[in-house]
């Protein structure tokens, strides 16, 4: 399933999980989770929005109820040095959304 982003932020829709995906070079997705529904957030050209700072998905977020926020990063360093693949390279993390005032 995929969110667009302007129907969640237009409607404040409370939203369970909000899981930022991090990757390389400052790039971020997000997951979100409400009800039985999970998916990614879309933007405006029907592909996954890219953020490119923690602080730009707290602030597109801030007014939406979030239950509970995590970071996720997949990994590919054990391979990328010769160990071998892990199972699940996956570290997930607290995410706050608390705003830095």
């Amino acid at each position: 399933m995929k969110f667009n982003f302007s129907d969640l932020v237009g409607k404040q829709t409370g939203i369970d999980l909000l899981e930022v995906q991090s990757f390389e070079m400052n790039v971020y997705l997000v997951k979100v989770r409400i009800g039985n529904d999970e998916g990614l957030v879309y933007g405006k050209e029907d592909r996954p929005m890219r953020f490119h700072s923690t602080q730009h998905i707290r602030d597109a977020f801030e007014n939406n109820p979030v239950k509970e926020a995590i970071m996720t990063h997949d990994s590919p360093y054990d391979e990328m040095i010769g160990n071998p693949p892990k199972a699940n390279d996956n570290i997930s993390v607290p995410f706050s959304m608390t705003q830095p005032y």
